[in-house]
């Protein structure tokens, strides 16, 4: 795996505001291979997020206090949209409508802004305040556990499964991973690979970068890149015959009845939902509604009690039995 740190800085720091770059591009390699999240908030402290906590950056490295880091200010944000843009922003009017552009390598830079507003959506962000630049990060074989429990063997299918997990938990993380493994066929199943389509409504499964994967999902894998997953979904289904379909984050009304017409029309289904058990799921009504159907045949809990991805249990679906509990020492 490339080291992450390399990855950040040859990637990323090209796209900060040279006076950021400096700062970042700097810092110790064992700082930098553990970074999450790059924020620059306008006369505010440069911060860096990383599993269990952050850093403040000042010119030398990190420091004790915001009052010591770099405050970051207008001419930093402008440069940095800059170059993100190729100095062509108006170009990406419908990425600033979303929230977020994605860079090559896959990273996502989060924005937030003054919201101009046109027939109740939001038309475009302007005066940029925030940007939040995510590294992306694969993590290769981190599907493998959880892949033995959810393919089934005797049919030679891959069931409908929902992995969930708060925030950051590791979701999108496990599927990317599963994707590469089912698109190339897992050896540790010893069946050859199956054709997967990946419906990325915000681009970060794959994280495409005018329309390629940045990440490896796999040699039989199909992505369509920043489209709602409802539409995605039933386009999938038309014109690119998925044997699996990929999605991230369900939870409106018209997501849950595209996955019915997935699931009627024998294609297998993963996807995932935020939350932190079961009960709190059965209290959001769209989701509580797939799952009294019992349309999940299997139910994955992830958390950060051990770092992102921690899997903490597998769950049968129809009968709730648990098939998987960290609790217990495993299976």
């Amino acid at each position: 795996m490339t080291d992450p740190g390399n990855k950040i800085r040859k990637q990323i720091c090209p796209l900060l505001a040279p006076r950021v770059r400096f700062i970042v591009e700097n810092l110790p390699d064992e700082l930098l291979a553990k970074t999450e999240e790059i924020r620059l908030r306008h006369s505010r402290p440069l911060i860096i997020i990383w599993a269990g906590g952050e850093s403040y950056l000042g010119s030398g490295g990190p420091v004790a206090t915001p009052w010591e880091a770099y405050q970051v200010d207008g001419e930093d944000l402008e440069k940095t949209l800059e170059l993100l843009s190729g100095y062509s922003l108006y170009a990406y009017e419908e990425e600033l409508r979303q929230g977020y552009l994605t860079v090559p390598g896959g990273h996502r830079v989060g924005l937030a802004g003054r919201a101009v507003v046109e027939g109740g959506r939001i038309k475009v962000l302007r005066d940029i305040g925030s940007l939040n630049f995510r590294v992306a990060r694969e993590v290769k074989g981190a599907g493998e556990k959880v892949l033995a429990f959810i393919f089934d063997r005797r049919m030679g299918r891959v069931m409908h499964t929902l992995v969930i997990s708060p925030p950051q938990g590791g979701k999108t993380t496990l599927l990317r991973d599963l994707a590469r493994l089912i698109s190339e066929g897992a050896g540790i199943l010893g069946q050859s690979g199956k054709k997967v389509g990946i419906v990325d409504e915000r681009s970060e499964i794959a994280g495409c970068y005018q329309g390629v994967p940045q990440l490896d999902v796999g040699i039989r894998t199909d992505v369509l890149d920043a489209c709602p997953k409802a539409e995605g979904i039933m386009l999938m289904l038309r014109s690119l015959s998925p044997q699996v379909i990929i999605t991230d984050e369900i939870g409106r009304g018209e997501d849950v009845r595209a996955i019915e017409e997935a699931i009627h029309a024998g294609v297998s289904i993963i996807a995932s939902a935020h939350g932190s058990s079961l009960e709190e799921l059965c209290q959001r009504p769209i989701l509580a509604g797939l799952l009294q159907k019992n349309y999940f045949e299997r139910l994955i809990f992830l958390s950060n009690s051990r770092g992102p991805g921690t899997l903490e249990m597998i769950i049968e679906g129809e009968r709730g039995l648990p098939l998987y509990s960290a609790r217990h020492g495993g299976e």
